[in-house]
């Protein structure tokens, strides 16, 4: 079972995830979509594509851009589309 964790909240719970560059992706229907709230943000990587970015709002509190995700991944990244990954003090365990 993998978790996210932040603020003592349990952010997504998975019994399936994917690994990538040591990152876990949870399947986005894993997500409590009640602290999730969507960044102007994005990323680009070369193999993966482009990333966007959720903000997590926990009762005021803010982190942003903590959990991003590829919507529209490159081949060679599509075990990772629907997934979410998480940084920025967000505690992932596997």
């Amino acid at each position: 079972m993998a978790k996210a964790i932040w603020n003592n909240v349990v952010l997504a719970e998975s019994e399936t995830y994917e690994t990538v560059e040591g990152n876990i992706y949870f399947p986005m229907d894993a997500l409590n979509r009640d602290y999730f709230k969507e960044s102007a943000t994005t990323t680009g990587c070369p193999w993966k594509g482009t990333a966007k970015y959720f903000a997590i709002d926990i009762d005021g509190t803010v982190n942003a851009d903590a959990a991003w995700y590829y919507p529209d991944p490159k081949p060679a990244a599509e075990n990772i589309r629907d997934h979410v990954a998480f940084w920025r003090g967000v505690q992932v365990s596997a």
